[in-house]
């Protein structure tokens, strides 16, 4: 299985990825191994959407990394707290 995830970081951006293992991503974001979050923290797993298929999860985040996408981030991000 593959999960796009929204992180919410402390300076109010979010950062958008996908991965195949979720435990371990966040795991890496909370090393500091990852450069955008590092110094972003503390963070916040806003919402995570699971996919079979590799390929439609990196469309779907290749998408959420858009203009549009990010528009919709945004609002999800509100709308979920």
């Amino acid at each position: 299985m593959w999960h796009v995830y929204i992180l919410k970081c402390s300076d109010n951006t979010h950062y958008v990825g996908c991965t195949n293992n979720l435990e371990d991503r966040i795991r890496r974001h909370n090393r500091r191994e990852v450069s955008y979050t590092r110094i972003r923290q503390p963070f916040e797993l806003v919402v995570y959407t699971t996919f079979a298929d590799k390929y439609k999860a990196y469309e779907y985040e290749r998408y959420l990394k858009s203009g549009s996408g990010r528009a919709f981030v945004f609002s999800l991000a509100f709308i979920v707290r």
